[in-house]
């Protein structure tokens, strides 16, 4: 179900609390919300639906992925960009990682590891903000 966009700094600015498997309806919508924004996002995380589960969405090179509980265990190569949000209006500076080691849970919510690079790096950064609850 496509979810409206929410622009609520408060609620977008709270810390994520953890997702379950009973929150895989969160990330159904978060990726139906995602392409029909396919046009001006590459990447939501749950909170920008409305729902404050530590829930990502994004566009790695082409194909859509989700990661339920996402954080950064290794980061190196970092650098100043410029970057913008569907919740947040105009765009802002934020400091990035090249080269991140992410640990997440796929969709059957097993443990998983990997590493991403340059645009699809800093989109996943963007996300697991918004789930640490930094408004960039």
């Amino acid at each position: 179900m496509i979810r409206e966009i929410c622009r609520d700094e408060a609620f977008l600015a709270r810390r994520a609390e953890p997702a379950a498997p009973e929150d895989r309806q969160t990330a159904a919508d978060l990726l139906d919300t995602l392409e029909h924004h396919r046009d001006g996002c590459v990447g939501m995380a749950a909170n920008m639906i409305g729902v404050n589960k530590r829930i990502i969405a994004f566009d790695n090179e082409g194909a859509r992925m989700v990661m339920f509980n996402p954080e950064i265990i290794k980061k190196s190569g970092p650098y100043e960009a410029e970057e913008g949000c569907l919740s947040l209006t105009g765009t802002r500076r934020a400091r990035r990682w090249r080269s991140i080691k992410v640990r997440w849970q796929n969709e059957q919510f097993q443990e998983r590891i990997k590493t991403f690079t340059g645009w699809t790096a800093q989109i996943i950064q963007h996300e697991i903000d918004h789930c640490d609850g930094i408004i960039i």
